[in-house]
């Protein structure tokens, strides 16, 4: 296995999270600042008014694009052993 193989698998791998990552983090960074902007202009306090929106759209997220993100990871995970199959054999 060569050095550029293995920082091209490493950098595959790296965007393949972030792609998995993404739509949990941009919705709940959403929610996030529409609840900031809520407690702002009503001045209510209340930390569980931030956090339990939070939960809920990342959870609804994952339930929405769990297909996809399910998808992505096992066709990196296929190409992977696809490779090293390659590599090995």
């Amino acid at each position: 296995m060569s050095a550029d193989f293995v920082i091209g698998l490493a950098g595959q791998a790296i965007l393949v999270v972030l792609k998995a990552s993404a739509p949990m983090l941009v919705l709940g960074l959403v929610v996030g600042l529409i609840v900031s902007i809520f407690q702002a202009t009503t001045q209510i306090q209340e930390q569980t008014l931030a956090f339990v929106p939070k939960i809920v759209a990342v959870f609804l997220s994952v339930i929405v694009f769990g297909p996809w993100i399910l998808n992505t990871v096992v066709d990196f995970t296929y190409n992977l052993l696809n490779n090293l199959y390659k590599y090995i054999g």
